[in-house]
């Protein structure tokens, strides 16, 4: 099978890109935008539309195998690249990866990910949005080109020995932290609701007051709408290193805050994401292995989940060997090609550790549908429901693409052993 042509087109994203800097250090929403100049580089506002590219392969048979150029919200911090450009990579691609995949032969998704993602262009890869994009339309092209869903792929490539089966989504409320959460439990979402606490004014308090209210709500509002008692969903909250900012940098405060919090949320488990921001990788690593050791000698079950400054391979593969978290956020597109996600969870799962293919709000449809087949092949302890902050239209768009892949790949073993026992049944049999 042969790549005839590569296209890139600019497209949308399911949400917008905000200057995380410029909010928590306190710019005021104005309706659904921010008052207030920008100070993160390569933002135009506080929030701006997101970009993104949909990369389209036409196989010789007529079949196209696409994937999605996306970035993450909040571009440009937590040891992140800068904000993506549409027009940008639509003209990197097409001067440099076009002459490279037209007519060449679709193989093993491995080795062609690796070209792709270890690509130089005057000395430098390309941008991790980028490589996101091309390596999920050749994970596409692959299976396309063996009649297989893009996990099956994964699982027999990497020799993963994971049933395909769905996993557990994590829903986000956005800024909507209340009314969402009802949609949440009604839809019963297995872990909720992200809850944006990204500043510290408006949603932790100076003394913590307002976190410690919102979960206490969210706790009573499950107890309250859910219709059988054995929904027991996990509470993840985003706090975006704001609980550093009020009682750090002592890790015992911090650590007896989270433990206020765990009381709140039973009976419920209690994940916290990005407790502290630390401001650069080793002493990120440093921070939450302390705070992690800290709740363990307390005897909490509290779950810490890294985010920041553990974008890459390289990175993930540090966290994991400093046992600085329970959960680990393998966020997706900051990872580059998606060869390097499957190696991420894989390697976080082997570990021990609870591997969450996460992403961000900021990306679309089709990549969010490549992340759910990852997640499957990978046996990730959660998966972002993606992208928006609308609720619905996340769940629905990775909840249905895991229910059809899991559904798919029980026929085909079904199948195999039904043409391995017996021949096909004439009409008259039917």
């Amino acid at each position: 099978m042969l790549i005839v042509e590569v296209m890139a087109i600019p497209v949308r994203t399911g949400f917008y890109a905000d200057d995380q800097a410029a909010i928590r250090a306190g710019a005021q929403p104005d309706g659904f935008r921010y008052v207030g100049k920008p100070v993160t580089p390569g933002f135009r506002a506080i929030r701006q539309p997101g970009e993104a590219v949909s990369v389209m392969l036409l196989l010789e048979d007529g079949q196209v195998a696409y994937g999605d150029c996306a970035c993450v919200q909040y571009a440009g911090v937590g040891g992140r690249e800068a904000l993506f450009d549409a027009a940008t990579a639509v003209d990197l691609i097409d001067r440099h990866v076009s002459p490279l995949l037209r007519g060449a032969a679709v193989g093993d998704f491995r080795s062609m990910a690796a070209t792709v993602d270890g690509l130089l262009v005057d000395g430098h890869r390309l941008p991790t949005a980028v490589r996101y994009g091309l390596t999920q339309a050749l994970l596409d092209a692959v299976a396309r080109a063996r009649g297989l869903t893009m996990a099956e792929v994964v699982r027999d490539e990497y020799r993963t020995g994971i049933a395909i089966e769905p996993v557990p989504m994590f829903v986000q409320s956005g800024d909507d932290r209340y009314g969402n959460v009802d949609k949440m439990v009604l839809k019963e979402a297995d872990v909720l609701p992200h809850g944006l606490v990204n500043q510290v004014e408006s949603k932790l308090g100076s003394d913590g007051e307002i976190l410690r209210q919102y979960i206490a709500w969210v706790r009573d509002r499950i107890l309250t709408l859910r219709t059988r008692e054995d929904y027991e969903p996990v509470i993840h909250l985003d706090v975006y290193g704001t609980v550093g900012l009020v009682f750090g940098p002592d890790v015992a405060r911090v650590a007896g805050y989270l433990m206020e919090l765990e009381a709140l949320a039973a009976p419920f488990r209690l994940r916290v994401e990005h407790v502290i921001d630390a401001g650069v990788r080793e002493r990120q690593i440093e921070v939450s292995a302390a705070l992690r050791r800290a709740l363990v000698a307390r005897g909490s079950r509290v779950q810490i989940v890294v985010d920041e400054w553990c974008n890459t391979l390289e990175d993930i593969e540090l966290f994991v060997a400093a046992h600085a978290a329970d959960v680990i956020h393998v966020k997706t597109p900051d990872l580059g090609g998606v060869n390097n996600t499957i190696e991420a969870l894989l390697h976080v799962r082997r570990a021990g550790l609870a591997a969450y293919c996460g992403g961000t709000c900021n990306e679309t449809d089709r990549s969010a549908q490549v992340s759910a087949h990852i997640a499957m092949a990978c046996g990730a302890a959660q998966i972002l429901a993606k992208p928006g902050m609308g609720v619905d239209e996340g769940m629905m768009i990775v909840g249905n693409e895991m229910a059809r892949v899991a559904a798919l790949v029980e026929a085909r073993d079904r199948a195999a052993v039904g043409s391995a026992t017996g021949g096909p049944r004439t009409a008259s049999e039917w």
